[in-house]
Parts: structure tokens; sequence; C-alpha cells
């Protein structure tokens, strides 16, 4: 697959990159970069869904594409996800000995084998071929068609965000297949223990396209440098721009003593007046001279500076403070004992879920996906009570959710934090918005136009700069649909936050990062 001086667009025009080369063959490839810069639509360019505004994509192979999103079809059975029904019903009728002569030379003989295969190696073993794709899980279908693509067995496989919203089990899986897979790989991912199973990665952003040979870890060590050396560049540039001034100062105090200077000698001399006008024609001339060197020089210190400022713009990570709370170390923050919640229908979601927090603990929700997570971070939050047991909550808690549902998508940001915060006036609600980097006129977006990051970040500006800040903040998989730039703003953030923290997450680099101290995992009910 190669892209030659390609281009994308937005449907209003918004240019996303341009004059794009990139070629893609027999090795993994993950594409990382700020939401909104045409990750995305990058990988439906490669994948044939898309066409570039200009340029050119060639496709010398197969290439198949796991979108992040999938809606089944009404009916649509796991065969049919599999592309295997049509293969299967073949089969069925050679098996049955009612083919033709023609089924008998398309039969695949291999196929049952290979479906089994691919099932075991995505951990769907035994699923039924007649069973109704939208009974499954969200994950399970992620996972079904991934066995989907093994069967098809593209040259390069196109996945984007495979691992989103899948539980640690599941992620490990499709980790798995995608370091075994034999053809190419290319991914649009967060989760960075599959990032490290790459063999390039390319940084989209703005300025183009870098590509770095190596996994996550690597590909960090060198940015980082590069950013290193960027902040670099950009403090020679302002010392050049102010030396530049200075010389520019220094070149019209000294062309305004000449001009003085000449203007005492043409009246105090008696030489002609031919005389003076060459001197002075000559004089006007050396300082038109000198001011267009200085202004040249002028010109290229500051375009210096402009590109120097750019790159270290793009490099520059968000920075999110954190009011303190003012938690102490022994007080108690949370308590459950014996708590269960049951559906309306009884169906049990949390089973006999037990937990203390004392100060400034900070403890990690697994689980497989099923298992009552979200419904036990409610329960702690005091958005549901409990069907049996007793909670205490003694201190102020706040949950934010993977979408800040906290948030409403129609308000303003003003309008939010001042709903959170009623005792705040107009300037308290900027003030607090701008410590978060909504400055200005960003205080009057609207939720629904912000990214997950901006609204993450948004959601955190409201419920932590109020008069009283929450000593127990409750984060329901607060990396999902996040840049990898915005999570590392988030992990800063809850690095330094000096309350309590329970949070619901598979991300296991982002547990590390935030100092989780111990893990409450939970089980399916039975």
């Amino acid at each position: 697959m190669t892209l030659n001086s390609v281009a994308a667009r937005t449907p209003d025009g918004h240019s996303l990159f341009d004059n794009l080369s990139l070629a893609f063959g027999r090795e993994r490839t993950a594409v990382v970069g700020r939401n909104g810069v045409g990750k995305t639509t990058l990988l439906r360019l490669v994948a044939g869904l898309a066409e570039p505004a200009e340029g050119m994509a060639a496709r010398a192979g197969t290439v198949g594409w796991l979108s992040q999103t999938y809606e089944p079809a009404p009916g649509e059975t796991v065969a049919e996800t599999l592309g295997a029904a049509g293969p299967l019903a073949l089969l069925a009728r050679v098996l049955a000995g009612e083919g033709s002569v023609e089924d008998m030379a398309e039969a695949d003989w291999t196929l049952e084998a290979r479906l089994d295969e691919a099932l075991a190696q995505v951990g769907l073993t035994g699923l039924a071929m007649d069973r109704a794709t939208s009974s499954l899980s969200g994950g399970e279908q992620t996972r079904l068609r991934l066995a989907g693509l093994m069967l098809a067995a593209p040259d390069l496989i196109v996945l984007d965000e495979p691992t989103n919203h899948l539980d640690a089990e599941a992620r490990t899986l499709v980790a798995e297949v995608v370091g075994r897979w034999p053809g190419g790989v290319l991914t649009v991912s967060h989760d960075r223990g599959l990032l490290r199973r790459m063999d390039r990665i390319v940084e989209l952003s703005s300025l183009g396209a870098r590509v770095y040979g190596g996994g996550w870890d690597l590909y960090v060590e060198r940015r980082d440098a590069e950013r290193a050396a960027a902040e670099r560049d950009l403090e020679s540039a302002e010392r050049e721009v102010g030396r530049a001034a200075r010389e520019a100062q220094t070149a019209l105090e000294k062309k305004a003593k000449r001009d003085k200077a000449g203007r005492a000698h043409r009246a105090g001399t008696s030489d002609p007046k031919i005389l003076l006008d060459a001197k002075a024609q000559r004089a006007e001339e050396s300082g038109a001279r000198e001011g267009r060197l200085a202004e040249r020089r002028r010109t290229e210190v500051e375009a210096r500076l402009t590109e120097a400022r750019e790159r270290v713009e793009q490099a520059r990570l968000l920075s999110v403070p954190m009011p303190s709370t003012g938690l102490a170390a022994g007080k108690a923050v949370l308590a459950l004992d014996g708590v269960e919640w049951r559906s309306p229908e009884g169906r049990l979601i949390v089973g006999a879920a037990s937990l203390r927090l004392t100060g400034p603990e900070r403890v990690a929700i697994t689980g497989p996906n099923g298992s009552g997570k979200t419904t036990l971070l409610k329960l702690i939050s005091g958005e549901l009570e409990p069907t049996a047991g007793r909670i205490e909550r003694p201190v102020a808690a706040a949950l934010l959710d993977q979408a800040a549902a906290i948030l409403k998508p129609d308000e303003t940001l003003i309008e939010a934090w001042r709903r959170l915060n009623p005792e705040g006036t107009p300037n308290d609600a900027h003030a607090a918005l701008a410590r978060f980097l909504f400055r200005n006129t960003a205080a009057h977006r609207t939720v629904g136009t912000l990214s997950g990051g901006e609204r993450l970040r948004a959601a955190l500006a409201c419920v932590m700069t109020g008069t009283k800040p929450p000593q127990l903040l409750i984060l329901d998989e607060p990396t999902n649909h996040l840049d990898l730039d915005s999570i590392a703003a988030i992990e800063t953030a809850l690095a330094a936050y000096d309350g309590a923290l329970v949070i619901v997450t598979h991300d296991r680099d982002f547990m590390d990062n935030v100092g989780v101290d111990r893990e409450v995992r939970l089980a399916r009910p039975d």
C-alpha cells in the first residue's frame, strides 16, 4: 500500500494533512497523534473506504478493515459476520449429498478447522454459527470480526482502536493476534501494550508525518528528546529576536546621530551645495542599506522563531493543575460492607462487595466485561443505592465517566461551571476554566463541540475548582476516546491530586502512572 503526495480534507474544507507520502508493507505500524489530526481518515484511505482530495493511493494487495464501531444487521448471525455463511452452506450441501459438481469443486474442506482455530485465538471457542451477532457484547463482536479477518487472511489488516472497550483479557488476546499476524498491520490505538508490539510508529500532526522505527517505548524516548531539542531551539530563537531588535535599534540611533551631525556640518560649512548634496545622498544610501540589512535580519530570525514556536506548541503536553483537597491521611473516605445490587428484574449485577478507603488511597476496580464495574462505581458515588449491604460516604465525591456525563452537551463551559458551583460568580468561572486551559472565548464553547480529552479536562475544571474540591474522585474508563497526549496530561494531573481515587480501567500503564495502591478484581455474578 502506497500513499503518494496525499491530501485529506473534512467535508467543510478543513485540511487534515497535505503532501503525505507513506508506504505500508509486511510490518506492524501504528499511527498516533492528537484527536482531530486525521488518524482515522488516514486508515480509511488505506482501506479504500475514502479517496484522497489530492495525490494517489495505490494498493498492490488485499486490505482488511476493522472499524472501531459496528452495528450488526437485523438477524445477522455469527457465520455472516465472519463472512463464512455462504461457504458453510455450500459445505453442508456437499456433506448432505445434495451438492452439484460445481459445489464439490468449490467446497473448502479446511473451513471448519480454520473457523475453530480463529475463534479459539480470539477467546470465542465453541461459538455457535447460527447465534445472533447482536446477542454478543461489544467486546465479543470486536473479537468476532477480528476472527473474520483471520479467515479472510488479507495482505494488510487495518484496525481502528481495536482494543477500545475490551477488558484486560480481551486486550491481551487482540495484541497476541496482532503480534502473530503474518502480513502487514496498520492500527490507530492508544493501548500502549499493543503499541509495544509495533515495528514502527507514525506520528501524525499538522506539521506532517514523522516515522519512528521500533515500538512505543523507543518512540517515547526519541519523541521526548526531540521535544527537549525543540524547547532549546525556541529559547535560542527568542534570544536571536531580542538581539536582532537591539541591533536594529542601535543602527537607527547611529543613523540619527549621523543625520544630526550632517545637518550641523551643512549649516556651518561653505562647501558647494552640489558637494554637500552628494555627501547627503551617500549617507542616505548607506543608511538605507543598513536598514534593509537590519530588516532582513529581523525577518529571518522572526521566521525562525515562528517555526520553533510551532514545533514546541505541537510538542508541549497539556498542563492540568489540581487544587488541594486537604484530605488527611487517616480520614475515612469510603466503606462498603456486603454491598449487592440487583436489576429491577432481580438479576444480580454486583454481589457481596466490601471495600474500605482511608486517606488518599488509590484503588483500581478491574474484572472482565459484565462483572458490574460501572454499576459498582455508581453505588460508590451514590447514583445508585444498594439492594443489600451498607455504604458510608463521609467525604464529597465526584463521578466522571468516559463521556463526562456530568456536563450537558448543549451548555457552555461557563454555564456548566456555574451550574455545578452555584456559589461562584462569572469571574470565578472564567478564572477556574482558564487554569484548565479554557481561556477567553474557549470558556464559551459548547460542551457538545469538545473532543474527548477536552471534555474530561472541562469536567475536572468544573468539579475541582469550587470552594470545596471533592476528596474522592471516581473515574470510569477515563482513557477511552482520548489521544495519547491527553492521556499523559490526565495521568500527570491525577498523579498530583492529593485526594482518594477509585478507577475502573483496563489500562495497566494508566494504573502505574497515577500510582494505584491496590487492585480489586470483580468476577461475573453467577
